[in-house]
This record gives C-alpha cells, sequence and structure tokens, in this order.
C-alpha cells in the first residue's frame, strides 16, 4: 500500500510542475499578445508589404468577410505573439525534461535546443526577404490580361503562414539528422551513401510545399540541400546513445 502512495506522489508532482509550466506559457504568451495587439494593422501591413510592394500600381487587397479587417490582424499578432515566445516556450519545455536527461545529454541537448530556435527563425526570415518577393512578382507579372490581381487578407494571411511553417519547419534539417544519427536510426556514412536520392526528396518537398513556380521551389529545395550537409557533418560529434552508455 506504501509503495502505490510512494509511486503516486512523483507523478502527481510531474502533473502539477507541467502545469504550473504550461500555465507560465500561456501568460508569458498573452502579456506579449497584449503588447502587441494596439500595433496589430502595423504587422499586418508589413506581412503584406512584400504582396503590395508586387502589385500593379494603384491595386489593393481586398477584404470580402465583413469581420475579416478586425479578425485577420488580430490572428496574425496572436501567432506572431507565439513566434516570439518561441524561445521561453522552448525553455519550459526543456526545463520540465532536463531532470531526466544525464549530465552528458543536457550538454548535447544546449546546442540542439538553441540552433533549432535560430533555424526556425532564419527560415522564416529567409521566406520574407528572398522568397517572397520573388514569388509575388512572378505571380503578378502573370496575371491574364483583363483580370484585376485583388487578393482577399484572409487568403493572403494563410497563404503567407503555410509558407512561413513550410520554411521554418525545413530549416529543421540539420537537428533533424543530428536527432535520428544520435537515436540510433541512421549514420552519417548512410546518409552520405543515400544523398542523391535525398536531393530528389528535397525539391519534391520543395513543389509540394511552395506555389507552382520554379523559383519557390528551388528556393526550398537548395537551402534543405545544403543544411543537410551541415547536419551530416555536425552528426559525427553526436555519438548514439547505446554507445555513450557503453563508454560510461
Amino acid at each position: 500500500m506504501m509503495s502505490n502512495v510512494e509511486e503516486t506522489q512523483p507523478l502527481i508532482s510531474h502533473l502539477i510542475e507541467l502545469r504550473n509550466r504550461l500555465l507560465r506559457s500561456f501568460i508569458f504568451v498573452a502579456v506579449v499578445f497584449l503588447a502587441l495587439v494596439y500595433f496589430s494593422n502595423d504587422i499586418y501591413h508589413l506581412i503584406a508589404t512584400p504582396l503590395l510592394d508586387a502589385m500593379p500600381a494603384g491595386s489593393t487587397m481586398i477584404a470580402t468577410n465583413v469581420a475579416a479587417p478586425f479578425f485577420t490582424p488580430i490572428k496574425l499578432t496572436a501567432l506572431t505573439a507565439v513566434f516570439i515566445s518561441v524561445p521561453f516556450l522552448l525553455y519550459q519545455l526543456w526545463a520540465f525534461v532536463a531532470p531526466a536527461l544525464y549530465s552528458h545529454e543536457k550538454r548535447l541537448v544546449y546546442p540542439l535546443l538553441f540552433s533549432s530556435t535560430l533555424l526556425f527563425y532564419v527560415g522564416v526570415a529567409f521566406a520574407y526577404y528572398v522568397v517572397f518577393p520573388l514569388v509575388f512578382s512572378f505571380l503578378t507579372k502573370t496575371t491574364p490580361d483583363g483580370v484585376a490581381m485583388a487578393t482577399d487578407i484572409s487568403s493572403y494571411l494563410d497563404f503567407v503562414l503555410t509558407l512561413f511553417l513550410a520554411f521554418g519547419v525545413c530549416f529543421e534539417v540539420p537537428v533533424a539528422i543530428i536527432l535520428l544519427c544520435w537515436a540510433g536510426v541512421t549514420t552519417p556514412e548512410d546518409l552520405k551513401a543515400k544523398r542523391p536520392y535525398i536531393i530528389v526528396t528535397a525539391f519534391v518537398v520543395g513543389m509540394l510545399l511552395t506555389p507552382p513556380d520554379i523559383f519557390s521551389q528551388t528556393l526550398l529545395a537548395i537551402p534543405m540541400c545544403l543544411l543537410f550537409e551541415v547536419g551530416v557533418i555536425c552528426a559525427r560529434f553526436y555519438r548514439p546513445k547505446d554507445d555513450e552508455n557503453a563508454i560510461e
């Protein structure tokens, strides 16, 4: 009877800690959102700038829903608050799982957390500053004669969020490779041998996740290939867990 009580107490303490960390995360995101909500229209204008700069003179975006001019910037602001809060959210996740890790695992996870956050931000910035101008310039120039380009603000937001997520996630390729090698699923040597297939896969992923133009597909595939090489190099410093345990 006593053993059951002792087993239940750690579980309850873990659940309480999880609840507290989730609550802290929610409060942090809410505070950031409240700090940004006044500037919601400015934030949307910033995100819409690549399309507005590429549209013909006199063209504007439109709202096909009565409430869209209010709710669309608010939705973007909420997502921006989450985006800004990513380092804090990852820290809360790390603080929750760290006690279960060995000291050498903690030393290896630190650079992974930092690099994964940085790579996601770099992917989003790459999409905004490099991909969007090229894609929107291509799309506006291919508009048929007699067709006025008037993009709905809600549809535009969904479109750019999809690209942000696609580039942010795809830039995590090195982290994914390191984790796979660290878990013993594959090795850097195996990945190098499969390089031709991975290059083809990168272009297929670029085709599926980006608009149907060669520029955005290539701009996603090429960084993925380069990041694959970076991941293979970095994975050499992460031995499989079984090997680490054997050494210890």
